[in-house]
């Protein structure tokens, strides 16, 4: 199968929409203690890709689905507060919104579509819905949104992994490719919810993700946002 090159684009983390300021956890989590070395950074992954990870790629796969409808305001606001709903953290909330609110622009600056317009009404989406539409955009499925997003749990905090605690960039990326398949099995298992009721999204809890963006948000000095 051929990925259209937008979506690679959008999988890019060079792509010009902020997530090279988020950690995704990583920093805080690293302040902590909870990660100090390649195997805590694995563990990490893992963890995050089986909760939150998983928990986005829905809200993605959904958002993807529902981009055939772009003027359905009531859909997308209750995707939105679906999506709310999956955030107990209110510093992780605004780190959503901050980066939907990057994307958009990025997608609307590069593929004009009446379904990043759409969003735009929003104040600030959240950044797994406005991922799933930009997918839709570049012809993708929700199945590829799924993918994409999931793919972005995990290396954006391996990324920050490198910059943070100096760890070999092979050997993390060793650590991703390990990764791969269960990537691929949360996108396939995400992707399921995309047609169905978005109150029945998946809805896993990573507790300690959320006391990290509580304790990130409060530290005096940060490298990443989030």
């Amino acid at each position: 199968m051929t990925l259209p090159a937008l979506l690679l684009l959008l999988a890019d983390s060079r792509l010009p929409a902020g997530g090279h300021a988020h950690s995704g956890g990583l920093e805080p989590a690293a302040g902590a203690g909870a990660v100090t070395d390649l195997p805590s950074l694995a563990a990490f992954l893992h963890g995050r890709l089986a909760t939150a990870g998983l928990v986005t790629a829905g809200l993605s796969a959904a958002a993807c689905a529902l981009a055939g409808r772009p003027a359905d305001r009531e859909a997308w606001t209750v995707l939105d507060a679906e999506a709310d709903a999956r955030m107990p953290s209110p510093a992780g909330r605004r780190a959503s919104r901050a980066q939907g609110r990057s994307l958009l622009r990025a997608v609307r600056g590069t593929s004009p579509h009446p379904v990043p317009d759409a969003l735009g009404a929003f104040p600030a989406p959240h950044h797994p819905l406005v991922l799933g539409a930009a997918v839709a955009v570049a012809g993708g499925s929700p199945a590829e949104a799924a993918s994409v997003c999931a793919y972005g749990a995990v290396t954006g905090p391996a990324a920050a992994a490198v910059r943070l605690l100096g760890l070999d960039p092979l050997a993390v990326h060793r650590a991703l490719a390990d990764l791969a398949p269960l990537v691929d099995a949360v996108a396939a298992e995400a992707a399921g919810f995309a047609d169905g009721d978005p109150g029945a999204l998946p809805a896993a809890s990573a507790p300690a993700l959320d006391v990290f963006a509580e304790l990130h948000l409060q530290a005096d000095l940060r490298l990443f946002e989030s």
